[in-house]
């Protein structure tokens, strides 16, 4: 499982949700925003084990149907998808309070209500839960999104903290990217 992105990637799943976030067996999981390719949701069903539950969340239900497929090559089965708008809170089908880790990789960028997403999340995560995120470096590059929709993360710690969420740590998560970990 660990090489679940493949030999070309900008993130490295299995370093950051291990080493970095820390997923316990047994976990529950949501991958807010999973994408089409799901490495994060794949990565996070294999450190959580049979017992785990990772939900795959997506508002494109093409990108579900992919994640699922890939779920099923790979042999995992604690992969739930869900269609959903983040940007609603209280939208996505999984159960409030229920969550011990939610991942925001790569999406914030591309979200207009970002507030609304911070309080999804709050409200999927158990008091103590943990949240990842992971996006863009503000410097821009000559890969990714155009250096104006980068969010630098100083932003990122203000929304989160006023979510009711306290900054953990922060990491390198690659060349072109940082990594927050808040608590809630």
């Amino acid at each position: 499982m660990s090489n679940i992105a493949g030999g070309n990637q900008l993130l490295n799943p299995l370093t950051i949700l291990r080493d970095h976030l820390k997923i316990a067996m047994d976990a529950r999981v949501a991958d807010l925003g999973c994408g089409s390719m799901g490495f994060f949701s794949l990565q996070a069903a294999a450190l959580a084990g049979d017992k785990g539950q990772v939900y795959a969340v997506d508002i494109l239900k093409e990108v579900l149907s992919s994640v699922e497929g890939r779920a099923r090559q790979a042999g995992l089965y604690n992969i739930k998808t869900v269609w959903s708008n983040l940007e609603v809170v209280g939208a996505a089908k999984i159960p409030a309070a229920s969550l011990d880790y939610a991942l925001l990789v790569n999406l914030l960028f591309q979200i207009k209500k970002r507030h609304e997403v911070f309080g999804e999340a709050h409200r999927l995560l158990k008091d103590g839960g943990r949240l990842l995120v992971v996006d863009w470096l503000p410097a821009g590059g000559a890969i990714g999104p155009a250096t104006e929709m980068r969010i630098d993360p100083e932003e990122i710690k203000q929304l989160a903290a006023a979510a009711g969420y306290t900054l953990q740590s922060e990491f390198a998560a690659g060349a072109s990217h940082y990594g927050l970990i808040f608590k809630k």
